[in-house]
Order: C-alpha cells, then sequence, then structure tokens
C-alpha cells in the first residue's frame, strides 16, 4: 500500500471500496419495514400529509405539527411520489434519509481532505458509518440528517474560508439555510456562534470576512425566509405558534448529566476518543485556524446537546466536528493503539455476526429451542420465513467480512476500515435475518385493522385521550383513522384511549369496543370506547 501524503489522494480502488461501503450502509435496513415508534412514524406521517394535501404547513393526521421546519418532509413526499411506483410508500419516502446522509458523507470527506489531506478524506466517512449513534437516526425518518449534512456544508464553507472567502461564505451561507429549513433555530445559532466566534482569532480577521460574511448572511436569508414568511401570510396563528416554540428553544432545557455523558460515552465511539487523541496532538496549536474551527464547532455543538434531552438525534450535530476531528487522528494511531482497536473491532462484530445468525437460525428452525423461545415470547403468532435470497446475501456478507479480515493490508487506516466494513456486517445481517421479527413486534398496522374493523365504514367523529403523535401518525396512514382533541370531541360517538394493560377499562358514559396493541407489547393498550347511548 503506498503511503499517503498530506495532500495525496488516497488510491483509487480503496475509495471506490469504501464508497460502495457506504452506500450498502445507507441502504441497508432503510426500507422493508413499516413506520416505528417514534421519529420514523411522526415524520412519515407528515410527509404523508403533505403528499395528501398541504404542503406549506407540516400536520400530523390532520392536526398543524410546527416542531422542525419542514424541508426533510417536503423531499420525503417528492421521494415518496418518485419511488412510490416501485417500493411501498413509506419505503420511498424514507429514501430522502439515504439522499441527505449520503449527502453529508461526501460533503465530510471533501471537508477532511481539505483540512488534513488524502488519509483523512478516506477515513471520515468511514468513521461516520461507524459511529454507533449514526445509525440509528440515519436510517429512519429523521429531519436531523438534512440538518447535519446543512451543518457539514457549512463547516466546508469555513474550511475553505480562509483562502476563498466568498466561496466560502456562499457555501456557509447554503449550509445554514439548510439546517434552518431542517430543524430550526437550534442547529442554526450553533452555526452562527461558530462563525462569530471564529473572528475573535486573529487568524480568521481578514479583509475579506466581511464581503465573506454578507454573501453567508444574504444566501441563508434567501434560502430560510420564504417559509416563515408564506406561514405568517397564510396562518400568522400558526406562525406565532411556531416562532414562540423557535424562541423557547434556544434557552437550556436542562444541563449536563450523567445520562449525557453516557450517551455521549457509547454514541459517539470511535470518533469521540480518536477526537480526544487529535486534541491531544495538536494541544499546543489550539489557535492554528484549522484546530481552532474544530474546537469551537464541536464546543457550540456539545452545548446544543448538553441543554436539551439527551437523545441520538439531539447528539448528530456534535457528531459532525467530532468526526472531522477524529480523521486526522486515524492515520496517527500509535501501533499499539491502532492493533487494539483492529483487534476490538475484528473480535466486537464477528461474535455479534455469530449471534445473529444463531438468532436467525432458531427462528427459522426452532433450534436452540431455548433460543427460539427467546424470540417467539415477545412476538406471539411470528412464523419466520426466509426467501433463499435473503439467504445468500447474508452467507455473501458474512464471507466478505472473513474475507476482509484476512485479506486487508497494512494501511494507516485499517483500523478505521475494518470497524467500518464490521459494523455494515452486522447491520446487514440484523436487517436481512431479523427484520421481519423486528417489524412484527414494532409496527401498528395489525392494531391499526383492528380499530379500523371495530369502527366500521362511518364512524364519524373519533375523538382521542393520551393518544401519541407516534400512534396518530400510525393509524392515519394505514387506515385513514383521525382523532380530535378534546377541544372538539364533544360530540364525537367514538374514542381512542392509549393507555397502560393494567388501567381502568370502565369509564363513565363510554363502553369498551375493542382493546388491541402491537404483538407482545407489555407497556402499551389503544382502546376504542362508543359512547353510551
Amino acid at each position: 500500500m503506498p503511503e499517503l501524503t498530506e495532500r495525496a489522494p488516497a488510491p483509487l480502488l480503496a475509495r471506490r471500496a469504501a464508497w460502495v461501503l457506504c452506500a450498502i450502509w445507507l441502504l441497508a435496513g432503510l426500507v422493508g419495514h413499516d413506520p416505528w415508534k417514534v421519529d420514523d412514524a411522526l415524520h412519515l406521517g407528515v410527509a404523508w400529509g403533505m403528499a395528501n394535501g398541504d404542503w406549506l404547513i407540516p400536520r400530523v393526521a390532520g392536526d398543524p405539527w410546527l416542531v422542525t421546519p419542514p424541508l426533510y418532509h417536503w423531499v420525503a413526499t417528492l421521494c415518496g411520489k418518485v419511488f412510490g411506483l416501485l417500493l411501498p410508500w413509506h419505503d420511498a419516502a424514507r429514501l430522502a434519509s439515504a439522499l441527505f446522509g449520503g449527502l453529508y458523507l461526501i460533503v465530510i470527506s471533501r471537508t477532511a481532505y481539505r483540512l488534513n489531506g488524502g488519509s483523512a478524506a478516506l477515513a471520515a466517512p468511514l468513521l461516520a458509518i461507524g459511529t454507533l449513534g449514526m445509525l440509528v437516526p440515519l436510517h429512519d425518518a429523521q429531519p436531523a440528517v438534512a440538518a447535519i449534512f446543512g451543518f457539514a456544508l457549512a463547516l466546508r464553507g469555513l474550511a475553505v474560508w480562509q483562502q476563498q472567502a466568498r466561496r466560502g461564505g456562499m457555501m456557509f451561507g447554503v449550509g445554514l439555510g439548510i439546517s434552518f429549513l431542517a430543524a430550526g433555530s437550534d442547529i442554526a445559532a450553533v452555526e452562527l456562534a461558530t462563525v462569530l466566534t471564529l473572528m475573535l482569532n486573529q487568524g480568521w480577521r481578514r479583509r475579506e470576512s466581511l464581503a465573506a460574511g454578507l454573501i453567508a448572511l444574504a444566501t441563508a436569508l434567501a434560502l430560510a425566509l420564504p417559509w416563515p414568511l408564506l406561514l405568517w401570510q397564510q396562518a400568522p396563528s400558526l406562525f406565532d405558534l411556531w416562532w414562540s416554540a423557535e424562541l423557547a428553544s434556544l434557552g437550556m432545557h436542562g444541563g449536563p448529566g450523567s445520562n449525557h455523558a453516557e450517551m455521549l460515552a457509547w454514541a459517539a465511539w470511535p470518533v469521540l476518543p480518536l477526537a480526544l487523541w487529535t486534541l491531544w496532538l495538536e494541544r499546543r496549536k489550539p489557535l492554528l485556524p484549522q484546530n481552532f474551527l474544530m474546537l469551537t464547532a464541536t464546543a457550540w455543538a456539545l452545548l446544543l446537546f448538553v441543554s436539551d434531552s439527551p437523545r441520538p438525534a439531539t447528539l448528530l450535530p456534535a457528531l459532525v466536528p467530532l468526526t472531522l476531528l477524529a480523521a486526522s487522528a486515524a492515520a496517527r494511531l500509535r501501533r499499539g493503539a491502532a492493533n487494539a482497536f483492529d483487534w476490538f473491532g475484528m473480535m466486537t462484530f464477528s461474535l455479534v455476526a455469530a449471534l445473529i445468525w444463531l438468532g436467525g437460525i432458531a427462528m427459522l428452525t426452532g433450534e436452540p429451542a431455548r433460543v427460539a423461545k427467546n424470540f417467539s415470547k415477545p412476538a406471539p403468532g411470528f412464523v419466520a420465513e426466509a426467501s433463499p435470497l435473503v439467504l445468500l446475501l447474508a452467507i455473501a456478507a458474512s464471507v466478505a467480512w472473513i474475507a476482509v479480515l484476512l485479506r486487508t493490508p497494512r494501511s494507516p487506516w485499517r483500523a478505521a476500515a475494518r470497524w467500518s466494513v464490521g459494523l455494515t456486517t452486522m447491520w446487514v445481517l440484523l436487517n436481512l435475518l431479523w427484520l421481519p421479527w423486528i417489524d412484527y413486534g414494532k409496527t401498528y398496522r395489525g392494531a391499526s385493522a383492528d380499530l379500523r374493523q371495530a369502527l366500521g365504514k362511518s364512524p364519524g367523529c373519533i375523538a382521542r385521550r393520551n393518544l401519541g403523535l407516534a400512534q396518530r401518525a400510525s393509524l392515519d396512514y394505514f387506515n385513514g383513522i383521525r382523532t380530535v382533541g378534546a377541544s372538539r370531541a364533544g360530540n364525537c360517538r367514538h374514542m381512542i384511549v392509549q393507555t397502560n394493560p393494567g388501567a381502568e377499562k370502565e369509564l363513565a358514559g363510554w363502553t369498551l369496543v375493542r382493546e388491541t396493541a402491537r404483538p407482545g407489547d407489555k407497556g402499551e393498550r389503544l382502546r376504542l370506547y362508543r359512547r353510551a347511548e
């Protein structure tokens, strides 16, 4: 393997293999299952509402939902319309995540090349797909995926700002506008805080910076303003609600705690320790422009994370600069650390792959009986089936993993590459062998059909009580069941209540008609009541 100079690109074969791996990672698990609680069902429900009505106002089962601007939902709706002829609508719409995820990987690779050269450009997308906290959000319907693409593009603009200020300002403005339209003011505030903090550094205060900043601002406003202005013009009361929520979101909603630290430790693996190693290597040069850029972006993104609830989606922005920092260290690990990282990845994913195969065989054959029982208990009534093609693909993925273990030549980025291949192999096997079982227990398709059958063809107004957004979106998507809140439910003949199995079934003035749940769900019940005559 030839040595990589600081700016030399990685060998062509390695680059092509890396991008093929990224494509497999992006697409595996994205299709082939129903909308799942919580985020997947919710955002697919918003897109479904747009596909059947208003593109301006995001709605869940007919009710306005103004938590985030609608960029992701627009793209998901378009994907549903374009690819819905080939795939179920929800699978087609979920391809929006693959689109934004692919753009994110391309941009982060180009940014890493600009900052640290060819080795980092190859390591950055591999580390991104190997980061545990990226796995589920980038395979859900999730606006945060579009937001981190915008954040990566903004950082790309800042990376070229030093040499090409106007071009960098334009790219930063586009990234800022995309981030705002995808996730609102939170991540846009992180990007603005980053660029303002950079101007405190003498290396960033240049004659061209003012012009670049004006270009960035004009570009961002041109992208971000049309939707709020149209909302204000056509639905001023909804605009007021949205704007109040945006202002409230800029404040601190909590503080760092053990849950934040725990999530950061596992969800940011392995980029967090690699990023810390980069900081150690560059500890004497923190004010160099590129180091100061990454430190500043990381600090502000982590502040956003600790100010909100500890969820993988809220951590995603912080993973963008952490991945860029980690890519710088991927080829500079000491031999012992690189070998330990490589060995840990090989052993972990080989063991996990073997366990996935064991579970898949148990579901298909009933042996080992003890393992098969562990799968049947949480999914009563599930019958496992696997086509020859699925088994062939699973065998091919396993053989490919063994070949990577045996044949990967020594290189500065071998540990990162094998980690990413291992995680992708595990993810592919999980979706090939376990996805039907997982989907059986997570979908609301059966529960929704039960309620539709009990409601009949013309149920009229349906009230709701404690019915979550994901459940409302699922009932609407599968069977067109829409409910109304208490303020509009005075004359409704039916009511759907979300509760737990131990809750009292009798309600004054109502008769229980049907109780249903997802298969094996021990904590949630959907109960349909009819008003007593």
